[in-house]
């Protein structure tokens, strides 16, 4: 294998730094709900409808920047959205009630959209030019940004910094960080008409593959928001598990998929994607068979049920990585299709809750989780063909240039 030169080396490392610093001022501002909440007098029904309002910011804002991103270049776009994200944080953390807090989420959210497009597609741009899977550890490293968010903002009030200063202090730090990796992310040429305007081209994947594929991640978006919504509470409602232990298994469950996530390249450069589509998706419906197994059983419940968690997390932590992949496989307009898919995914990530929590009230959670897992056991069987179907795109084109 030909040794991706120094530039794009360095562009990796450009992209780790942005996942880094994305993923901890999302966990900055989830952590900082509580103390918003007590500051406001808010209450949970209105901190919903922040947390709605603010997807809501995130998707309508996706599909611009993915047509920014097509017409002006990741990079360009990365470097004007990741320093302004940060910024935005300072608007929650200011806001002096209710209304004003709407207004801000809206734009934090849709700041952090744009940064979630621009982001992966130059993670996809740095992949194609690195000549083999990297994009799982881009999305574990992600992970371990949320890691220091939290810890930053558990850690700081603890200490008895006020929550506005830490979010305040938080968002300008961030801002000015994200400014060290820019100059050395990939630069793209921005497509332009005889006349000098841009332009997107009318290449990449047909309409009907850009929504199987983004049907995909909204089943792995479903998934995996399974696991770190109610992971735990199925632990304690249908295990049996105390509060204390009933934590560990969301512990374990985000454990196991930063790990998968830091460690699965390597083994995804010796696989084909259709094949390892298949594997990861059969993996997380043996661990989802395992998690609504584990109430029947007469001992060892709750040991059964966290090692569940934990293969579910290994299966999917690299579907949505997976798709991206694929995504960048598929040639011309990334951005734009990057953008549909991260949407639908979003979607997912919104109507997960809405559909599992209504099934766990009427039944019991252990039953609702058969939903999370007849969608891993969709993306087993749907992943492998669309994911084939982008590859084969990516053949049909190169064939033709």
């Amino acid at each position: 294998m030909t040794r991706p030169d120094t530039t794009v080396r360095r562009a990796r490392m450009a992209v780790v730094g942005v996942f880094g610093l994305c993923g901890l001022i999302c966990a900055v501002w989830s952590a900082s709900l509580p103390s918003i909440n007590a500051r406001l007098h808010l209450g949970e029904g209105r901190i919903g409808l922040v947390l709605l309002v603010t997807a809501l910011g995130s998707m309508s804002c996706m599909p611009v920047a993915g047509r920014l991103a097509d017409a002006w270049s990741s990079r360009a776009v990365l470097r004007v959205v990741a320093p302004v994200a940060a910024l935005t944080l300072l608007g929650p953390a200011l806001a002096p009630g209710f209304p004003v807090l709407l207004a801000a989420a809206f734009v934090l959210g849709g700041a952090l959209g744009s940064l979630d497009v621009a982001m992966n597609g130059q993670a996809v741009e740095v992949e194609t030019r690195y000549g083999r899977p990297i994009m799982s550890a881009f999305h574990g490293v992600w992970s371990l940004g949320g890691v220091a968010g939290g810890l930053t903002i558990t850690v700081g009030l603890h200490l008895g910094t006020d929550g506005t200063a830490l979010m305040v202090g938080a968002g300008v730090v961030a801002a000015m960080l994200f400014l060290l990796p820019g100059r050395h992310l990939l630069t793209g040429e921005a497509r332009r008409d005889v006349a000098g305007e841009p332009v997107v081209s009318s290449g990449g994947l047909p309409t009907s593959t850009i929504m199987l594929l983004g049907l995909v991640a909204l089943a792995g978006f479903v998934s995996e928001g399974a696991g770190y919504s109610w992971a735990s509470l199925h632990a304690q409602e249908a295990l049996g598990a105390d509060p204390a232990t009933a934590s560990f298994a969301y512990t374990a469950f985000a454990a196991a998929l930063t790990v998968s996530r830091l460690t699965a390249d390597r083994l995804r450069s010796k696989v084909s994607p259709a094949n390892w589509m298949r594997c990861a998706g059969s993996v997380a419906v043996l661990g989802y068979a395992l998690v609504l197994a584990a109430p029947l059983l007469p001992a060892g419940r709750l040991a059964f049920g966290l090692v569940g968690w934990v293969v579910v997390a290994a299966g999917l932590a690299t579907v949505v990585p997976a798709i991206f992949s694929a995504l960048g496989a598929g040639g011309a307009n990334v951005g734009r299709t990057l953008s549909w898919v991260t949407t639908m995914a979003y979607a997912g990530q919104l109507g997960g809750p809405a559909v599992i929590g209504p099934l766990a009230g009427a039944t019991s959670l252990g039953t609702a989780m058969v939903v999370p897992g007849l969608l891993a056991a969709v993306i087993a069987i749907a992943g492998p063909i669309v994911v084939r179907r982008a590859a084969d795109r990516q053949l049909t084109t190169a064939r033709l240039d």
